[in-house]
């Protein structure tokens, strides 16, 4: 007879299990929710192995709706037994199938009920706000025991300190034993938090215990994103997806005078959406967000978010936010393309819709003559010709608005340096191996001299020609090389105060005993 009672829990676990595997999973529903869940469930001798897989089985059925993942509901499995033992923390699942097959393969522990210990170890890391592998700081937290009911032990002092840090405990009890005891664990209210059922019937209470964790973890924030001087982005979650039924927006600046909050998820209607001046926009029930256009820059907002389903009642949301200050062009003032007589001047950003007209301003400093280019309100740049080189500008680029403001920006310039080449070049062999070499200034404010000779020879060879080098100072116009190789390429190029001039170069080889090159520019 106990073989055949055996037999049928047996088949009866096999069925709970199979049906579940072999229909599909669905697409989670309940995209309503953040916060963390842990599952607190007996798993000590007194609970056999057919409830153990039975309370494991309406697990499985409870969760299967709720969208997992870092910004949605996160569960956690602590089982109760001689030595608690936490079997998947927070951040284990992001999916149903992978939920779905840890609470499949969870075997009990067995030994006596220790749920002072795991209500400990609930208390110091799982539910524990920003620790490793804890709960999110900011958002809900619930504890549900799962328990037969059999000597729970003191249960009352840990539960009443998790309450107090912020906690909602709910209870399954599949015993009828210790309701004074429970009744003091759960946050209220009882008849919604505390559950009796045989283990048979847990099925019964999926709905309403699902319902109550909803109830508890439901987001109910509305964010602010995206905020720019005439527009931002409201986000929310959409809690009335699969449902019939739409989302009213209602927004408008705040009052002058109105203390309003800047963070979002407070419940019921603001004082500036509640009279006349706001706007009104709708979106339908899978929707999770709209852009509003058309505000005022460095102007406080009000919106109020309102679900409107006949199948499902939610809470207002309401937010504040303030739009970005304007930026009036030109906000920034680059310059490009400089050249000796000649640069670009660019600015932005550019906003023809408010502009009439940019002009720019250039003036030699310290006194030099003002200049005045003039163009659209499409330009965003334009070349400044005729300058002088070596001088330094003040530029200032202005714009002009359609609503008389005006706005200028300045900066400083610097026009390059005239670096002309060597007048002349001329190299003297004086050795087998050594040159005189000689050269001629072309332009006053010279700061001296580089001359460079390279092995022609070496130029076809992988390491590529052998370099030398040398700087001489301004009054230098003449210099001996020696230990030169036998095809030389010696340059020479004039320094200025800023920058390098161009310069000219003479080949040699040492193959007669006297020889002069020279080269003119």
């Amino acid at each position: 007879m106990e073989s055949r009672v055996l037999l049928t829990c047996m088949l009866s676990c096999v069925f709970l299990w199979s049906s579940i595997a072999q229909n599909p999973l669905p697409e989670a529903v309940l995209n309503c929710c953040e916060g963390d869940v842990l599952f607190l469930l007996d798993s000590s001798g007194s609970v056999s192995s057919y409830e153990h897989t039975r309370m494991l089985s309406f697990l499985s059925e409870l969760l299967l709706p709720f969208s997992l993942g870092e910004d949605q509901v996160r569960v956690g499995l602590l089982q109760v037994g001689t030595q608690p033992h936490l079997e998947f923390g927070f951040n284990f699942f992001n999916t149903q199938a992978g939920l779905q097959r840890a609470l499949k393969s969870t075997r009990p522990l067995g030994g006596d009920t220790n749920t002072e210990e795991a209500l400990r170890m609930a208390q110091d890391s799982v539910l524990r706000p920003g620790g490793v592998g804890g709960a999110r700081p900011g958002l809900p937290r619930v504890l549900v025991w799962l328990t037969d009911g059999v000597k729970p032990g003191d249960v009352i002092g840990p539960m009443a300190e998790l309450r107090e840090e912020g906690v909602a405990v709910l209870v399954v009890s599949t015993g009828h034993g210790n309701y004074q005891v429970l009744r003091q664990v759960v946050s209220p209210p009882v008849e919604s938090h505390l559950y009796f059922i045989d283990i048979d019937d847990m099925s019964i209470i999926t709905d309403d215990l699902r319902d109550a964790i909803i109830e508890i973890i439901q987001a109910e924030r509305l964010q602010v994103r995206d905020v720019s001087t005439d527009s931002a982005v409201l986000q929310w979650r959409p809690v009335l997806t699969g449902l019939t039924g739409y989302y009213e927006i209602r927004y408008g600046p705040v009052p002058t005078g109105t203390v309003g909050g800047g963070g979002g998820g407070s419940s019921g209607t603001s004082p500036s959406t509640s009279g006349g001046q706001y706007q009104r926009l709708t979106r339908p029930g899978d929707a999770s967000d709209v852009k509003l256009t058309g505000l005022r820059p460095d102007t406080t907002y009000s919106a109020t978010l309102t679900p409107e389903s006949n199948e499902h009642l939610s809470n207002s949301l309401s937010v504040n936010f303030t739009t970005k200050p304007e930026v009036m062009s030109p906000a920034t003032v680059t310059i490009s393309e400089l050249g000796v007589n000649s640069v670009r001047v660019s600015w932005g950003p550019v906003q023809p819709e408010a502009v009439q007209s940019y002009k720019v301003e250039y003036s030699a400093l310290p006194r030099g003559k003002l200049h005045i280019v003039t163009t659209g309100r499409w330009q965003n740049s334009t070349v400044l010709t005729n300058l002088q080189p070596d001088t330094q500008y003040l530029v200032t680029v202005s714009a002009r608005y359609s609503s008389g403001k005006e706005r200028a920006i300045s900066v400083k310039m610097c026009t390059q340096e005239v670096t002309p080449a060597l007048a002349d070049l001329q190299l003297t062999k004086v050795g087998s191996d050594s040159v005189q070499v000689d050269w001629k200034p072309s332009a006053q404010g010279l700061r001296g001299y580089w001359l460079t000779w390279e092995d022609q020879d070496q130029r076809g060879s992988p390491a590529g020609p052998q370099h030398s080098s040398l700087y001489l100072p301004s009054s230098s116009l003449s210099t001996r090389l020696t230990h030169l190789p036998p095809a030389a390429r010696v340059c020479v190029s004039p320094v200025y105060r800023t920058a390098r001039g161009e310069g000219i170069c003479c080949s040699t080889r040492f193959q007669s005993d006297v020889f002069s090159y020279r080269y003119r520019s």
